[in-house]
């Protein structure tokens, strides 16, 4: 797990924002598999292992009505540990008649799903590292069907929920000008490694295949969503300890910047709102 690690700029976690947080809290557990780590009347924090986060739910007042259309969460993914994970929670999803759809996309093999309020899922492994395609800067990226004769081969145990190894792999954005995306998320750090046709680029540190996705495919111009919208509340990067230069990438940038206890809150172009964490 080298690109979920520190100096890389990796997603350690992911705060949503649902309408109704008792029935996101039954659908992540029941059918996701997280655990309940700490939770209140407005908020549940999710875990995999009983000690850390990758995952919280905010709950809403005054809901708005479904927007479409908008900036914001495309999907967060889940980085399974295991291929043998990737099977087991495929016949977890047969037994609980969860819909999911399936791509192999080349570097990585990926279910996909939508929670009750339609925030997007991926649930994914990697393959391994030295068979990605690199042409140059730019690595190999596809759509292709999922061979699921060959992923269901694997002996399963028994479904138990998400394995303690699960990470926050990736997190994949609407944004509204993908120019304007690429600029800031490269001032903070990331190098452009795949661009997918006119509307999309993933963007990593230390040459994963992404740590963040960009796509206008709700648009060019698409709006920011109102902030009583279900959807994305914020993810957070950790920065390394070592990288004294982010105040200074920031100002250069002309990128508006809170310092916080834990490092620094930002929002790109499209509204979309990121804490920097040491």
């Amino acid at each position: 797990m080298k690109y979920h690690e520190k100096p890389n700029l990796y997603i350690k976690h992911v705060q949503i924002k649902v309408a109704d947080l008792q029935r996101s809290v039954a659908y992540y557990t029941s059918v996701i598999g997280f655990q309940v780590l700490k939770q209140n009347e407005n908020e549940v924090i999710l875990t995999t292992d009983g000690k850390s986060s990758i995952l919280s739910l905010i709950q809403l007042e005054n809901v708005a009505v479904e927007e479409v259309k908008t900036t914001g969460l495309y999907h967060f993914a889940l980085l399974l540990p295991e291929r043998s994970d990737l099977a087991a929670i495929v016949k977890h999803f047969q037994e609980v008649g969860a819909y999911f759809g399936a791509s192999d996309h080349d570097v990585s093999e990926a279910l996909y799903l939508q929670d009750p309020d339609n925030n997007g899922i991926e649930i994914y492994i990697d393959r391994d590292s030295e068979k990605w395609s690199w042409q140059e800067e730019q690595v190999y990226m596809t759509t292709e069907p999922l061979n699921f004769e060959s992923l269901m081969s694997f002996e399963t145990n028994n479904w138990t929920g998400l394995p303690e190894g699960t990470l926050m792999g990736h997190i994949h954005l609407h944004v509204a000008d993908l120019q304007q995306a690429e600029a800031f998320y490269t001032a903070l750090g990331y190098e452009v490694v795949c661009r997918y046709g006119r509307q999309a680029l993933f963007i990593s540190t230390g040459k994963y295949h992404h740590h963040i996705g960009l796509n206008t495919w709700n648009g060019v111009g698409a709006p920011v969503p109102a902030a009583n919208s279900v959807g994305l509340e914020s993810f957070t990067v950790q920065l390394d300890d070592r990288d004294e230069q982010i105040v200074e990438r920031l100002q250069q940038a002309s990128i508006a910047f809170e310092e916080i206890t834990v490092g620094f809150k930002v929002t790109d172009p499209s509204g979309n709102h990121i804490i920097m964490s040491r």
